[in-house]
């Protein structure tokens, strides 16, 4: 967006977002609940029956799931509202607080899956109905897997942080769900009955680990911080390939949400007419625009050779 005449053209939030894409973001999040909501009733039922740990742990994991699912549908809706009058970035930043508050319950779940594993552990509890609790988890891992199908779909599409958040944990369901199926039959079928509460205590490691990195990434786009190296390289080289751009400086980037924001300066010479540096300008973001899709891009314009006073920390060379 240049400063010379961005009138009727600022966006925000995730305006960019065609109404097919925000249509899928929706439809993600009601099928993350709904299939979150099948498997708690039908774990609760096979924990019950089969006194399975493993079993309980998932149990967990699904309720964490239909929370945190909940959760990302109102963030979703909120974050897919436009930009207004208090929030003129928009909405985005309502998705990394969804995949904080998912972070903080799924470690806490890991928690308790560790200490209910270990008093099981000792005392040698008996697993029964193991078949019960087999065809559940058959049922969860069909479930799930076309759940995640779906999310890696919307996710590729609108590069949702709070999807991309919600599709971890399912993927971790499988495995979990597999885990599961495994401590099941060498209960029933070989006696080794303290398999089921190691690997409930595998599953919470693994629980621990995987919510360390949805919390990063949220904090990543809650703190602002800027884009990987590469990307920022390549919006230099975007630019430098313009034949009429002299240089660029303080170019600083951030995500909010699914929301891309670029901003930087722009050399130009200094007889150039106003309306030919806005045109350069929105030469400019239109090729940066077309190599990093919904960004809002702003270019503040410098005639070639002009010193401004910048802070080290802000001059971002």
């Amino acid at each position: 967006m240049t400063d010379a005449a961005d009138n009727g053209k600022q966006q925000g939030g995730v305006g960019r977002i065609d109404a097919a894409g925000a249509r899928l973001m929706r439809l993600a999040t009601i099928a993350s609940v709904s299939v979150a909501t099948v498997l708690i009733i039908a774990k609760l039922a096979a924990a019950f029956m089969t006194g399975s740990v493993s079993l309980l742990s998932s149990l967990v994991d699904s309720l964490l799931d239909a929370f945190t699912s909940l959760v990302n549908l109102f963030a979703v809706r909120h974050a897919l509202q436009p930009a207004d009058k208090e929030h003129r970035f928009g909405h985005g930043k309502a998705e990394p607080l969804a995949g904080l508050v998912q972070a903080a319950f799924i470690a806490g779940s890991g928690v308790f899956i560790i200490i209910e594993a270990i008093h099981r552990l000792g005392s040698g509890h008996p697993i029964e109905n193991t078949e019960i609790g087999i065809a559940v988890m058959v049922l969860s891992i069909i479930l799930t897997v076309a759940l995640v199908a779906f999310q890696s779909v919307v996710v590729k599409r609108t590069q949702s942080t709070a999807i991309t958040a919600d599709a971890l944990h399912y993927r971790m369901d499988i495995m979990i769900n597999i885990s599961v199926i495994v401590a099941l039959v060498a209960a029933s079928e070989l006696g080794i009955r303290w398999l089921d509460s190691a690997i409930a205590i595998a599953i919470a490691v693994y629980i621990g680990v995987s919510s360390w990195k949805v919390a990063r990434r949220s904090l990543d786009l809650l703190m602002d911080r800027e884009f990987p190296d590469e990307d920022r390289e390549r919006i230099r080289d975007i630019v430098m390939s313009h034949p009429e751009v002299r240089g660029l400086h303080d170019l600083r980037t951030r995500s909010s949400g699914v929301q891309p924001f670029i901003q930087f300066h722009l050399q130009l010479d200094p007889h150039l007419s106003l309306v030919r540096a806005h045109e350069i300008s929105d030469e400019v973001e239109a090729m940066i625009v077309d190599a990093f899709k919904g960004a809002e891009v702003i270019i503040h314009q410098d005639p070639e050779g002009y010193e401004e006073p910048h802070s080290p920390v802000a001059s971002g060379h």
